[in-house]
């Protein structure tokens, strides 16, 4: 029986070092506050027609480019 009341003890005393705990800045859980980022604005490939983030883009004169490859191949 007083094993059993020990083992609880240490069962108690864990739960309640993992949630008093003070949350540390970049810990992977997410706070209720902490807004999600804001979308990004994506633009199509114009050669293979992939959709990507425009600031990873390349731009060219016939549009945006995935890669430096698909623009040369446009002739961008």
């Amino acid at each position: 029986m007083k094993y059993l009341i020990l083992i609880g003890m240490v069962v108690l005393l864990l739960w309640l070092a993992r949630t008093v705990r003070p949350r540390v800045p970049g810990d992977s859980r997410r706070s209720a506050t902490s807004a999600p980022p804001a979308p990004q604005p994506m633009v199509r490939c114009a050669h293979c027609g992939l959709h990507l983030p425009e600031q990873d883009a390349l731009p060219g004169r016939g549009g945006h480019y995935c890669s430096e490859e698909h623009r040369r191949a446009a002739g961008g």
